[in-house]
């Protein structure tokens, strides 16, 4: 593997790694992504995560600077260009840059799983012979776009229903057409609103005579520019402001049969048998959980830049503290490597509940961290010049993301253990 920087990030001193290559087991290649990704967040992206959050803007500059450094196509096969990562390696290279800027991780999320999916995962799917050969032929356009030219894919989800929570069928809807498909409908929370090239819509296409149903989710890259589309709303949120997650509109928006992210019914098979591609949103908290533990102990010892070095490590309430966090930090980074190790198709269902008990103690436990980071650190810690109240607002909202909430996963959990498939009370 080569990686292809363009950037003078030879001379960083990092951090330490939040996975230990040596101690994990890392593969050579997810070494040299995390340290990439390491190196460029403590180097660009850390301190002008400030600006994008009091701003609410997008983090245009990190997104020149990661395909500078071929981040864009991380999960991108490297016969088209890429990097080539598979799940594992892209979520530990994910955790390194929500180390450094929450809203950068959370959206870069969103472009990947536009190769992630259309990838690996369709990869290991099963699709006929002539599906694989027109799905091939169509990501090779797509991935052209990210390596070569920068393009930047969204992933809007949301709807406001319970479509995203995979309950009921999307109501997005795509009316096949000459050509292409016609869309209409809407995506709420839309991360890249505005900043994205194309935008990766989830949509139900209309079978006439019959109801809708989720076997019908097509997965389609509406462009940015395409008639029809609008992006209405405001965005001020509590945290992850430099997402611009405003709602997208779709009115009758023509798209062309090649923009076709996968083929008729393959998403819907890649959600039955490979469920922890909805894991993807978790490192970014991750990397906010480390964080939050970084600072708390610079502070402590005096050692954060621009602070008087004032040392605050003796008092046995503050090493008590450290100590809760650190307890709780590795707690959760070894829950989660094993489950971001345990990611294939058609996982056991222990492995499956085990993705459940990763998302729920990644999302919960990265407020809490953050919440014991505050608390340790004292009044001065919330200062907006300091990042923890940031981490902080960041953090909270993570058990509320779809499609796996902490309430949805508290509720799979309790019913998987109870309950094999098939079984009921009647």
């Amino acid at each position: 593997m080569t990686l292809h920087v363009d950037l003078p990030l030879d001379d960083i001193d990092t951090d330490a790694p939040i996975y230990d290559a040596q101690a994990f087991r890392l593969t050579q290649k997810e070494a040299e992504l995390s340290g990439l990704a390491r190196s460029l967040g403590k180097a660009k992206f850390a301190d002008r995560a400030e600006r994008y959050d009091r701003e609410a803007i997008f983090p245009t500059e990190n997104y020149e600077d990661m395909h500078k450094a071929g981040l864009l196509g991380v999960c991108v096969p490297e016969e088209h260009g890429g990097y080539g990562a598979d799940y594992r390696a892209y979520m530990i290279t994910a955790a390194e840059i929500g180390r450094y800027c929450g809203a950068t991780a959370l959206t870069w999320n969103m472009h990947v799983c536009s190769c992630l999916w259309t990838g690996p995962l369709s990869d290991d799917l099963d699709l006929s012979d002539a599906d694989r050969r027109s799905h091939l032929e169509r990501r090779a356009a797509h991935y052209d776009r990210i390596v070569n030219h920068g393009k930047i894919y969204a992933q809007p989800f949301s709807e406001g229903g319970a479509a995203a929570a995979g309950v009921v069928p999307f109501s997005t809807s795509a009316a096949k057409v000459d050509g292409g498909w016609k869309i209409s409908g809407k995506k709420i929370f839309a991360s890249l609103s505005g900043s994205a090239d194309y935008y990766g819509i989830l949509c139900g296409e209309i079978q006439p005579g019959q109801a809708p149903s989720r076997r019908d989710t097509m997965y389609v890259a509406v462009p940015a520019d395409a008639e029809g589309l609008k992006i209405v709303g405001d965005w001020d949120p509590l945290g992850m402001r430099g997402t611009v997650s405003r709602t997208l509109l779709f009115e009758n928006v023509f798209v062309p049969e090649d923009e076709a992210l996968m083929p008729r019914g393959v998403y819907y098979q890649a959600a039955m048998r490979w469920p922890h591609m909805f894991m993807t949103l978790s490192p970014t908290y991750l990397g906010i959980a480390q964080a939050a533990y970084d600072f708390t102990v610079k502070y402590l010892r005096g050692e954060w830049p621009g602070l008087p070095p004032v040392k605050r490590r003796m008092y046995p309430t503050k090493q008590i503290g450290v100590a809760q966090m650190r307890l709780m930090l590795e707690q959760t980074k070894a829950l989660w490597f094993q489950a971001i190790s345990e990611a294939r198709p058609d996982p056991s269902k222990e492995q499956v509940l085990r993705a459940y008990a990763a998302q729920y103690t990644v999302m919960e436990n990265a407020n809490e961290i953050c919440q014991l980071a505050v608390r340790t650190c004292g009044g001065q810690s919330m200062l907006k010049s300091l990042p923890l109240e940031r981490l902080y607002r960041d953090s909270r909202c993570g058990s509320l993301m779809l499609p796996w909430t902490a309430e949805i996963c508290m509720d799979r959990i309790g019913r998987g253990a109870l309950y094999e498939p098939g079984e009921t009370d009647e």
